[in-house]
């Protein structure tokens, strides 16, 4: 809805995500990539930034949703003001060297490998050696109990059906049909809020929101490891780790987003069911959305928040919020903003929790649709897909205490448009004239659920990921950002040590300065992209194997035409010639070579 200037406050920008749920098939691709990108390291075995739940199930790590134990997020006080449900100021000093409200290791999992080594070296015998599990944390054997998915082993059956905290807040008679009704796949990362209770928590102030892009992250330097933030946040996306004594967290892979690329997770996943987006928001209503007296209002008080870069009068108090005018261009083609306020099929997990997450789903309308197959109607046709919306036992409670704080009526209003654009589509895709009458069924008219369709069915690569690129003028202030949230430098985390591949792998290997345009040129190019003033930086770690650009290799000697296997002077040799000598180039292994050192940035993950 447009609003006049004087209404606009002050306007910001967020990067959010929406996923689509009923694309998801549980492979767990995206928490793979992103564990070996960012927690594949001594500390943070039990770290899953991304992971992805069977719904019902007990969640990661278990039960994390009980904010009754857990003391997670926000609530409003007698005066109607948020308070942080673990307790102000006060509380925290009296509490902050022996924190109770923390899940313990049994909660997420204790970690293993295997005793490969008595594969290996096992002498011959009668019976075939087994590989035992061996505790990451002790180094002793141990018995597998849980892990990070295990409810995908028991899909969402019985054995856990006491202790998933929604479904026991429902009715009596849902729980007790709860086996004849399904699951689905529910993949969380941090939420990004935009009043995040896990800042709010810190004593330290190490937890920020970048001004830039809304995304929240840890300065490393600054953390004192009270977790006092693992308690905050509701979601449990914030994890100790126990080598370094530093909080983590996903980082939404700001390297990546920075030169416009996507997340990790959003990158690899098979389904393509996430989409990521630029929004514009009011940041002087974040407050008083949050305090919004009623849960089952928080969605719309959400929804309110965010403003319509559409809007002549919101694109100028963009502009002059000092919002590059291509980042106004990427949230007027967000798909985020298409979800979540244009076609309206997106929401928020857990908005009860007054953080106003910047994660939203779209929900499963797959088992609505088996539902009606099984009883041998057409389960496709607009009338009895409502029906079944309306009349389904579980899907819509549940989902509503995922997504709207209990309120079915925004659910049912999602997946009746998802099951009118199910129905409308498939006369088209027939060859059948297309019913106007099913798009107006549900507030909309056919262009816009053909357009919504397109999104969420055919959308290519740079319609699910429209993420302008970070602009040389804040080149200066991300980086110093970069810098204070690296988990790579002298004494801190590190990715496994004093090596690349683990301890003892080797000394830090030497950074060259590449700014950011640079950086997305060769990530997007088939060959190494030279910076434009020719001169010969290379990135160490992120060089993509396929090229040996100038100044990465010695020259190689020309052998003499009387020499063993000489190719003669006309020989160049593989590696080509190196150019002249650049003063500015990085320097070679060596004292103070290494990351932090004169003329160099310290590495980023």
């Amino acid at each position: 809805m447009p609003r006049g200037e004087a209404a606009i406050g002050r306007v910001m920008a967020q990067m959010a995500m929406v996923m689509n749920l009923d694309k998801c098939i549980g492979c767990h691709t995206c928490s793979v990539t992103c564990k070996q990108a960012w927690t594949n390291r001594t500390g943070v075995e039990y770290v899953w930034f991304n992971n992805v739940e069977t719904r019902p199930g007990q969640g990661y790590p278990r039960r994390y949703e009980d904010q009754e134990t857990w003391r997670g997020g926000w609530e409003v006080d007698k005066r109607g003001n948020l308070a942080l449900k673990a307790g102000g100021r006060f509380r925290k000093l009296v509490q902050i060297f022996s924190n109770p409200r923390l899940p313990a290791l049994d909660d997420y999992y204790e970690p293993w490998t295997y005793d490969y080594e008595t594969l290996t070296d096992a002498p011959l015998g009668e019976h075939t050696p087994v590989a035992r599990p061996r505790s990451l944390i002790t180094g002793k054997d141990m018995k597998i109990s849980w892990s990070a998915n295990w409810d995908d082993d028991l899909g969402g059956s019985a054995a856990t059906r006491d202790n998933d905290v929604l479904l026991n807040e429902v009715s009596e008679k849902i729980r007790f049909e709860f086996e004849q009704t399904f699951m689905f796949y529910l993949p969380r990362i941090c939420e990004h809020c935009l009043n995040p209770s896990c800042a709010a928590s810190c004593p330290s102030g190490a937890i920020y929101k970048r001004e830039e892009d809304g995304i929240v992250l840890v300065d490393q330097d600054r953390c004192r490891g009270w977790r006092m933030c693992v308690t905050g946040c509701p979601y449990k996306k914030v994890y100790f780790n126990h080598r370094t004594g530093k909080a983590e967290k996903c980082t939404f892979c700001f390297p990546r987003v920075e030169v416009g690329l996507p997340t990790v997770c959003s990158e690899t996943c098979v389904g393509r069911l996430r989409y990521i987006g630029l929004v514009l928001y009011d940041a002087d209503r974040v407050l008083q959305a949050a305090a919004t007296p009623d849960d089952t209002g928080l969605y719309e008080a959400q929804r309110e928040v965010f403003l319509d870069p559409h809007d002549p009068a919101v694109v100028r108090a963009a502009e002059r919020a000092g919002i590059p005018r291509d980042w106004i261009d990427a949230a007027q083609r967000s798909p985020v903003h298409a979800l979540i306020d244009t076609y309206r099929v997106a929401l928020p997990l857990h908005p009860e929790y007054r953080t106003l997450p910047m994660v939203w789903y779209i929900p499963p309308l797959s088992p609505v649709v088996d539902a009606v197959r099984g009883t041998g109607h057409d389960a496709e046709d607009h009338r009895t897909l409502f029906a079944a919306v309306d009349a389904l036992r579980i899907p819509v409670d549940y989902l509503a205490g995922l997504f709207t704080a209990g309120d079915p009526a925004p659910v049912e209003a999602v997946l009746q448009r998802l099951a009118a654009m199910r129905s409308y589509m498939r006369d088209i895709n027939l060859g059948r004239a297309p019913d106007a009458a099913i798009p107006a069924s549900v507030g909309m008219d056919e262009e816009r659920m053909y357009d919504m369709y397109r999104l969420l069915a055919l959308a290519k690569y740079d319609e699910r990921y429209v993420i302008p690129p970070a602009h040389a003028e804040q080149a200066h202030r991300l980086e110093e950002l970069a810098t204070e949230c690296s988990l790579d430098y002298e004494g801190g985390p590190g990715m496994g040590g004093s090596g690349p591949f683990g301890e003892s792998s080797g000394g830090a290997a030497p950074v060259a300065v590449e700014n950011y345009r640079a950086l997305r040129d060769r990530q997007r190019a088939d060959t190494h992209a030279v910076p434009a003033d020719g001169r010969t930086r290379v990135n160490l770690l992120n060089w993509d194997g396929r090229s040996t650009p100038p100044g990465l290799f010695p020259p190689r000697e020309t052998p003499g035409p009387d020499a063993p296997g000489g190719a003669g002077p006309t020989d160049p040799g593989p590696a080509g010639p190196a150019g002249p000598t650049d003063p500015d180039a990085p320097p070679g292994p060596g004292p103070g070579s290494g990351p932090g050192g004169d003329g160099e940035r310290r590495p980023r993950p």
